[in-house]
């Protein structure tokens, strides 16, 4: 085991699932391993985690209190409250700069930041994210099924969000596009076909909660619902990757290579911070959050294995 004298193995960034779990493995690896963990998690107003086995339905901040406890066993592992400012360095030598004013070296860093969710800037509409409004119909389209739903979108992937819910969960689905946008037609088509109506009228307001809502329009029209699915636009919560150097992908996604490796050596990327090239969107499931970690840790893990080898490998 070969570990830095003044420094540790790994920083990883990122108290999520994702960072929890790479946390974990690196630990039980005996690397010498810092998390810091800057809170709250993007799931934080969710009533709950669904498709993560043996864990459906559980609070998300009672997930994240449950991986903190684990890691306590692991003397190899420290945790730090802290937000990370800036990264810089190079492999074998990296530097992580935090909000307490402290800067911690490390041989690599893994980046599990996540996203931030902008939701429209509408009134009501940020206060209800995560319980009355919902972003994910694998999450929560379940709990949705036979309610009367409004979508808002205005881009062609938000807009489908609604011919998804349409197709799945409910045969009362109104997709509001908050002022005339040209979709395409084949998009527009499928609308008509799964009995979606379309509403340009822009939207000012949300009121009620869960289950008796309004979507109120500027014409002082109104649609009422039990349901509103939203999928915002989102950005990198932190600039770390780019202080870093690391290749973005079109959408804002760090990109990462099957191995969870960015394009900058030493340093990896897991959960909703990055995706592969090969995939249109990226999964924000709490339970790929966690694989990616695992994922991510152990390739992480193997590369400073063979590198710290007395006979390097052919």
């Amino acid at each position: 085991m070969t570990t830095g004298t003044d420094g540790y193995d790994v920083v990883v960034i990122g108290g999520g699932a994702a960072g929890l779990s790479a946390a974990q493995v690196l630990g039980r690896q005996q690397r010498r391993t810092l998390l810091v963990d800057g809170g709250p998690p993007r799931n934080r107003q969710a009533d709950g985690v669904h498709m993560f086995l043996s864990r459906d339905g559980f609070s998300p901040l009672e997930l994240l209190r449950t991986g903190h406890r684990e890691l306590e066993s692991y003397s190899s592992v420290e945790v730090v409250r802290a937000r990370a400012t800036s990264a810089g360095g190079g492999i074998d030598d990296f530097t992580v700069t935090l909000d307490d004013g402290t800067a911690r070296r490390a041989r690599r860093l893994l980046l599990a930041t996540g996203q931030t969710d902008r939701p429209w800037d509408v009134a009501g509409l940020a206060d209800r994210w995560g319980r009355s409004v919902l972003h994910c119909p694998f999450c929560h389209g379940w709990e949705a099924r036979g309610s009367s739903i409004v979508v808002l979108g205005r881009e062609p992937a938000e807009v489908m969000l609604a011919a998804y819910v349409a197709d799945r969960y409910s045969d009362d689905v109104v997709v509001a596009t908050d002022g005339p946008h040209t979709l395409p037609e084949p998009i527009l088509a499928n609308l008509r076909a799964l009995g979606v109506r379309v509403v340009e009228t822009p939207v000012v307001e949300l009121r009620g909660d869960h289950g008796d809502l309004t979507v109120a329009l500027a014409d002082g029209g109104a649609l009422p619902c039990q349901v509103v699915f939203h999928r915002a636009p989102v950005e990198l919560q932190t600039a770390l990757a780019t202080q870093l150097g690391a290749q973005l992908l079109p959408d804002g996604y760090v990109r990462v290579d099957e191995f969870a490796a960015t394009s900058v050596p030493g340093v990896s990327a897991a959960g909703d911070v990055a995706r592969l090239a090969a995939l249109p969107d990226g999964l924000t499931l709490v339970s790929q959050a966690a694989a990616d970690g695992v994922r991510a840790a152990v390739w992480l893990e193997q590369g400073m294995f063979r590198a710290g080898l007395p006979v390097p490998l052919g």
